[in-house]
């Protein structure tokens, strides 16, 4: 009986010292969460048993269970190296088409040749997809997932749709006739800028705004504009009389009150419309003067604000990740495109979940069904972009943990010793 006692445990020291071994080993494995041997000690006894003088049978190990304490966190210089803080599970699968899943807390993700997020054992992260512009998430269930890929493409371009122009025109200058207005003859207008304006190809043109100190009213100019050197009507505007160098071009109107304060525009809001040379659509474009504080001093002319909407195309110069997991590229032309939204999972019970190596784990039993959801939301930890989790493991208590295990086997060791030589005596006497 004693030879058996001290072999069960033999054996929960020996599976004991094989699961600090393994913690220990995986101290530096990122994402990586320790176990630790559970024990509970063995009666045999029945109904007609002398409970009071039972003698234990020895020890069985009950379960080996995971440990999913925090890890501490290593920061690094790369956006796709990614950390948990709090609760939560990245969502992989084996294929970008693949519904199978399994979950990870390493996040130290690279990009595969075709632009995939993945592991470094070629399993791909999951996420939601989401608005492009906001980057709100448009799904949040788990058969909604889908893999994340940065894109192949340039930086789509944006036509402008308006320019922000604030500017002093100089209130001293000679009135001059406005139907005299030629965009050739520099004598036939008071001032002007230029700014460079894009169409819905990303083709840039250039559109020049024409100030005209009107000599029929007092604190009044007309505004030309023309892209490309091409005149083009503000929509709503007066026309230029016939028989002139620039007859039927609309025109707006700009009145400062007599202090040179903005006073009004007209047609309201002041907008022209091209057709660009290139193939890309028609485009209309706003010129907002009310909104800039345009004034009329006896001063030269500047431009006090200058600014427009668009852009033309541009090339992915960065990624970005923020704390809820949203994913957005930068491109050169100063736009940004949300990607997807990184899906986390949580279970009910941690500890019930599958090991799968790797670290990885995947749904058991005793673990429950994954809820999906955003970083930074309900019971979710948020993502640290930039940053390592690393393993759980306290490499001073597991020493400790390893020479208790080594002492334990001993120990049994010499009880199977202890009863080998009480045997011995036994078979010895005569």
């Amino acid at each position: 009986m004693s030879f058996n006692i001290a072999l069960t445990g033999l054996k929960s020291a020996q599976t004991e010292m094989d699961v600090v071994s393994n913690n220990v080993a995986n101290a530096s494995t990122y994402g990586f969460k320790e176990s630790r041997a559970e024990f509970s000690d063995v009666y045999a006894v029945t109904v007609f048993s002398a409970n009071r003088t039972a003698v234990g049978a020895g020890a069985m190990i009950t379960d080996v269970a995971q440990q999913f304490n925090q890890g501490t966190f290593m920061f690094t210089d790369n956006a796709f190296d990614l950390a948990v803080s709090g609760t939560g599970f990245y969502t992989l699968s084996s294929g970008a088409t693949e519904a199978d899943q399994v979950f990870t807390r390493a996040g130290n993700f690279r990009v595969d040749e075709y632009g995939y997020i993945t592991t470094n054992d070629d399993h791909y992260l999951k996420c939601f997809p989401c608005d492009p512009d906001t980057g709100e998430a448009t799904a949040t269930g788990g058969s909604s997932l889908i893999p994340l890929q940065l894109p192949a493409t340039q930086g789509k371009p944006t036509a402008t749709t308006q320019i922000e122009l604030g500017m002093n025109l100089d209130g001293g200058e000679t009135a001059l006739t406005v139907d005299n207005f030629d965009p050739t003859d520099t004598q036939t207008y008071t001032h002007s800028t230029s700014i460079n304006v894009y169409d819905s190809l990303g083709s840039v043109h250039s559109l020049t705004t024409y100030f005209v100190k009107d000599d029929t009213a007092a604190n009044q100019w007309a505004i030309f504009t023309a892209v490309d050197g091409n005149l083009s009507d503000v929509a709503g505007g007066t026309a230029v009389a016939a028989g002139n160098p620039s007859a039927g071009t609309l025109y707006s109107t700009m009145n400062f009150n007599p202090d040179g304060s903005f006073a009004a525009v007209a047609p309201s809001p002041s907008s022209t419309t091209y057709t660009p040379s290139t193939g890309g659509a028609a485009s209309t474009i706003e010129i907002d003067f009310a909104n800039n504080a345009p004034t009329q001093y006896s001063a030269d002319f500047s431009v006090n604000t200058l600014q427009q909407d668009g852009s033309t195309t541009g090339q992915l110069t960065g990624v970005d990740v923020d704390e809820k997991g949203v994913v957005r590229s930068n491109y050169t032309n100063g736009t940004t495109l949300a990607l997807g939204v990184i899906a986390l999972a949580r279970f009910n019970n941690d500890q019930g979940l599958r090991q799968k190596g790797g670290t990885k784990w995947e749904e058991g039993t005793e673990s429950g069904v994954p809820i999906f959801g955003e970083a930074g939301s309900g019971n979710f930890g948020v993502i640290r972009s930039g940053a390592l989790e690393a393993s759980n493991v306290d490499l001073t208590e597991q020493l400790v943990n390893l020479i208790t295990a080594q002492r334990y086997f001993q120990s049994n060791s010499k009880s199977i010793q202890t009863a080998s030589d009480a045997t011995q005596s036994i078979i010895q006497l005569r």
